[in-house]
């Protein structure tokens, strides 16, 4: 028999809620993320009043897990639409996983969405073996594909019978080069605490280099920013993209940075 330590609630992310979502659970564990969760909750505060949720839910009074629900029109990192709303990411803590905080936290998006009269609702999830927004998981709150593009998949559920599916964002990248220079492009969004503190993190090591290197910023937060080269995150040094799938460390960005100095002066050389 199913107690009530066991119950899930979902609500509104309160004050209380704050440091928890800010942070995504990792509250205390670095000035760096404390300093991400501030930037992090102003945006979300802007786009609050837009019409961004975060839901938060509890298990045995304690916070379990989080989901966020968006217009697609204001979300940095999602598909084109209309008339949609959009869960950019959901978080379940691992000593609640498997006890439905899931499940319970997409149908209060679903119930948000409806109470937004929105068309539909959708999500980018993924088709191979990944933890994190896995297809599979979707399916099973009723989601289907609507578009995709390699391993990665547009989810919807219609809510109206005239609903438009959303349309993934061809992802499109110019390197722009400088005579003489090394360019550092960031693509990034304060949204994700990912993207937020690589960002930072860029900032500084560009900065160590002085007037070799130029630092390019592209904020996806801005849609004509986002629509036009459809990278909501990522680094790429003179058109080389690096990445680690966690946050940029430091000694690898200075060792990349270094690497296209080093190529670009023999070039000079030839």
């Amino acid at each position: 028999m199913r107690s009530m330590a066991d119950e899930v609630v979902v609500r509104d992310m309160s004050e209380e809620d704050m440091p928890f979502v800010g942070t995504c659970s990792h509250i205390g564990e670095s000035m760096e993320i404390d300093a991400s969760s501030r930037r992090r909750l102003s945006w979300l505060s802007w786009a609050h009043d837009k019409g961004a949720r975060v839901k938060v839910a509890l298990v045995g009074g304690r916070q379990a897990g989080f989901i966020h629900i968006m217009p697609v029109e204001i979300c940095p990192c999602g598909p084109i639409g209309l008339d949609a709303m959009f869960i950019p990411c959901i978080y379940t803590a691992k000593s609640y996983e498997g006890r439905g905080v899931g499940t319970a936290l997409v149908k209060a998006a679903v119930r948000e969405a409806v109470r937004q009269q929105a068309e539909c609702i959708a999500t980018i999830a993924y088709l191979h073996d990944n933890w994190y927004m896995p297809a599979g998981f979707f399916r099973k709150c009723g989601f289907s594909i609507c578009d995709h593009g390699g391993t990665t998949a547009l989810m919807w559920i219609p809510l109206t019978a005239d609903a438009i599916p959303p349309k993934l964002v061809e992802t499109y990248h110019e390197h722009r080069t400088r005579s003489g220079k090394v360019v550092v492009e960031s693509f990034w969004n304060r949204f994700c605490q990912t993207s937020d503190v690589e960002a930072q993190r860029v900032r500084e090591v560009v900065g160590e280099f002085g007037q070799d290197v130029v630092l390019e910023e592209h904020c996806s937060e801005d849609m004509a920013t986002h629509c036009g080269l459809a990278t909501c995150r990522g680094i790429f040094v003179n058109g080389r993209e690096v990445g680690w799938g966690h946050e940029a460390p430091k000694d690898g960005l200075r060792a990349a940075i270094s690497e296209a100095l080093r190529e670009s002066r023999l070039e000079g050389r030839g």
